[in-house]
């Protein structure tokens, strides 16, 4: 019998993230250290047919599974809760911290319980809420509440290109968010851990396009990343103390990217979002993040999996009592 950890790397899904997914698998398979993992990568098709059968047989054969999934159908807890009735470790966060930092809505209500700095922003329900009428200024940004690499944001500059941008964001979510634009600079802190996280230095984006949009994200040729960020040092242990607080404020487990504006000679650091399942693609912040800190792909791979085992193992304590 092998040793090694047979770990089951889930991928594709049923979101407009999809192809994000599968670069991100990609890498992860090239990372991997084969002595140590006997790994097997699982497709799951945009009609959410599952590469191999039966879902409930393919994760019982696994020791831990990797959930590379993007977006709603995969990273909102829907996938999380699925692992948790099979009894599977898993990396990264779990049911609540998911489905709470996908829902941007309730994730900045629970940032601002928290008491962490935000821009102003409204949420809307088709069919419930009435019109907007906050009286933020222009350029606003709006965006499904449930989804993320910038699928279905708009960049909106003035009241009469409002409507086509909620129309778009309503084919994502019935709940979307209106916020107002930022003139600073975009810059993201990694986080890892499980009871005791670590925040990296910030790096920053420069887009390429208007915005940080899709193409910028995942195209060689698309934004500019500067690991690290050309802040003061100051900037980056602040940053370091909020991400880990967003963190904590969320239920995160695992990691997670803590995305900010910087507004240099206004509020300062602003919490954009908290993504609990970042890009690891090879133009992706997060592992660069942790190489800039010297924690190289590979042992980024094994530390994620060693917090699945450690978070299961203390669940499972939780739930022994229970019975």
């Amino acid at each position: 019998m092998s040793d090694r950890l047979r770990l089951v790397l889930l991928y594709g899904g049923q979101s407009a993230e999809h192809e994000v997914s599968c670069i991100s698998a990609e890498s992860v398979l090239g990372a991997v250290d084969r002595k140590r993992y006997d790994i097997t990568s699982v497709r799951i098709e945009r009609d959410g047919t599952w590469e191999g059968g039966d879902p409930f047989t393919v994760l019982k054969a696994a020791d831990v599974v990797f959930p590379l999934l993007h977006g709603p159908m995969g990273e909102d807890g829907t996938i999380q809760g699925l692992l948790e009735v099979v009894g599977v470790p898993y990396v990264g966060c779990g049911v609540l911290s998911s489905a709470l930092a996908m829902d941007k809505v309730m994730a900045k209500e629970v940032l601002a319980r928290a008491g962490l700095p935000q821009v102003e922003h409204v949420a809307l329900r088709r069919g419930g809420e009435g019109a907007f009428g906050h009286p933020m200024g222009w350029p606003r940004f709006v965006k499904p509440a449930n989804m993320g690499s910038s699928v279905g944001v708009s960049k909106v500059r003035d009241q009469r290109e409002m409507g086509d941008a909620v129309e778009l964001a309503y084919v994502y979510d019935e709940w979307i968010l209106v916020e107002e634009g930022v003139t600073g600079r975009e810059v993201e802190c990694a986080v890892l851990g499980g009871l005791h996280p670590e925040a990296t230095r910030l790096g920053e984006i420069v887009p390429k396009a208007e915005f940080y949009d899709y193409e910028d994200k995942y195209s060689g040729d698309g934004a500019a990343l500067f690991v690290p960020a050309d802040v003061p040092d100051a900037v980056h242990e602040e940053a370091r103390e909020l991400a880990i607080r967003a963190f904590r404020a969320l239920r995160c487990d695992g990691l997670a990217r803590v995305d900010f504006f910087f507004e240099e000679s206004g509020r300062g650091l602003l919490v954009n979002e908290v993504n609990t399942m970042p890009g690891f693609t090879p133009f992706s912040m997060y592992p660069q993040l942790w190489a800039n800190e010297g924690v190289t792909y590979p042992r980024l791979v094994d530390r994620l999996v060693d917090l699945a085992l450690e978070r299961h193992a203390r669940r499972a304590a939780h739930l022994g009592r229970g019975r």
